[in-house]
């Protein structure tokens, strides 16, 4: 009896650690941050029309595209979605998803975006580089790196707008914690690398917006 209830929390946990790494892809962020971006700064007086067409084009660019890519590639080498995981199979995926941030990075440059909009694509695009970098040697938790950006993207907003980040860290950190601890109970990865992928993120949100 007693293996039978700890095999179901053992089951629940998982699920639980499962639903936080797929909430909380690294690859949502530029989305979030967009959305963030026009309800709390003044870009919230723009067109409704102009937001929507700004947030289909970070959709389109940092999510649809990527994911065709990946999409086509495992196709290609009949790769699961466990043998992206490999740390060798995730140098194409990175490329894919570098490629199309850059794109939308020239894009928002031509259209003059202000740097703190543009700042969020440079933060992603330094987290991915530095992940496929490091990969080459020692696997890294992209997830971990992710959700290191955001903590350090919030040092940096807060300097920049004038406002008491307390809350939103002290929010930020409780889920970072959450989503480093789901990777290890999927054992995806170690505590170093979970460790090693907040410390790069945070580097990187520190001086993404400053670049």
């Amino acid at each position: 009896m007693d293996k039978q209830l700890k095999a179901r929390e053992r089951a629940t946990i998982n699920v639980i650690a499962k639903a936080l790494s797929d909430v909380f892809r690294p690859s949502y962020f530029p989305l979030l941050g967009f959305v963030l971006l026009f309800l709390f700064t003044y870009l919230s007086l723009l067109s409704w029309q102009l937001k929507l067409l700004l947030l289909a084009l970070v959709y389109v660019m940092t999510l649809f595209l990527p994911a065709v890519g990946i999409y086509v590639y495992r196709y290609i080498h009949k790769y699961t979605p466990q043998d992206l995981q490999l740390r060798h199979n995730r140098l194409v995926p990175y490329v894919l998803h570098i490629v199309c941030y850059c794109l939308l990075l020239y894009f928002l440059n031509n259209i003059h975006a202000p740097s703190f909009v543009s700042g969020i694509i440079v933060i992603s695009l330094l987290v991915q580089c530095a992940c496929t970098i490091i990969n080459f040697w020692w696997k890294i938790s992209i997830h971990s790196a992710g959700m290191g950006a955001i903590i350090g993207a919030l040092v940096s907003y807060s300097y920049i707008f004038h406002f008491n980040p307390v809350w939103w860290l002290c929010l930020a950190l409780l889920f970072s914690g959450l989503v480093n601890s789901s990777r290890m109970l999927l054992r995806q990865h170690t505590l170093w690398q979970v460790l090693g992928g907040t410390l790069v993120g945070f580097v990187c949100g520190l001086v993404g917006l400053f670049v």
